[in-house]
């Protein structure tokens, strides 16, 4: 019964059944659940969005989407790739009363991966100011992997299982989380695939 409601799922959802190029990466350790990857370098295109971690990826999509469909020089379309990254922009400092400087958060990095073999070189030129293209440098990541609809309590959870499986194993990390998102929203909650990744200190 389960394996003829999963055909029948795919068969509506062919997205699911694809498989969706992702960036170049060796997975190097196993951690009781977790991965631990090399990134070879890659180039995304990015937007900062001033929104809810809830908010951000929707309202960051179209932006995005924009671009790879033809919204830029040459009107070049892009194949769609995964992930979808979500990662808390730079803090920024606020004045508060006694006069003191804070750290606030100012919203989020949405990226899109560009596919493997373009380069900030060759990649096309965005014509909305708010897209910004860079190359994500060769790293190590750790990575916790789940299912679910995005909340912040599934996500806080598996970040403090992947924080915590890295301090037993003596690694330490750098930077904020980035939640990858490798799905569609139309694909069942059991199948889609969540990441948390978090970059190894050298």
């Amino acid at each position: 019964m389960r394996a003829l409601l999963l055909a029948a799922l795919l068969a509506i959802c062919p997205a699911v059944a694809m498989a969706i190029e992702e960036p170049a990466y060796e997975v190097v350790q196993h951690l009781d659940g977790i991965e631990v990857r090399q990134y070879a370098p890659y180039v995304v295109a990015q937007v900062t969005i001033a929104a809810s971690a809830d908010e951000a990826g929707s309202q960051a999509f179209p932006i995005l989407a924009g671009y790879i469909f033809g919204k830029n020089k040459g009107a070049r379309s892009l194949e769609m790739t995964a992930p979808v990254t979500q990662t808390p922009a730079p803090m920024k400092m606020a004045m508060t009363a006694p006069v003191t400087q804070v750290p606030v958060p100012d919203g989020y990095v949405v990226q899109f991966v560009l596919p493997r073999g373009i380069t900030l070189a060759t990649a096309p030129q965005p014509l909305d100011p708010r897209v910004q293209l860079r190359e994500e440098p060769a790293r190590r990541v750790a990575v916790i992997r789940y299912t679910g609809f995005w909340s912040q309590a599934n996500y806080d959870e598996h970040l403090a299982k992947l924080q915590a499986t890295l301090r037993a194993a003596g690694l330490r990390w750098s930077g904020e989380p980035t939640y990858s998102r490798y799905d569609p929203p139309i694909t069942p909650w059991f199948l889609r695939r969540n990441e948390i990744w978090l970059t190894l200190d050298p």
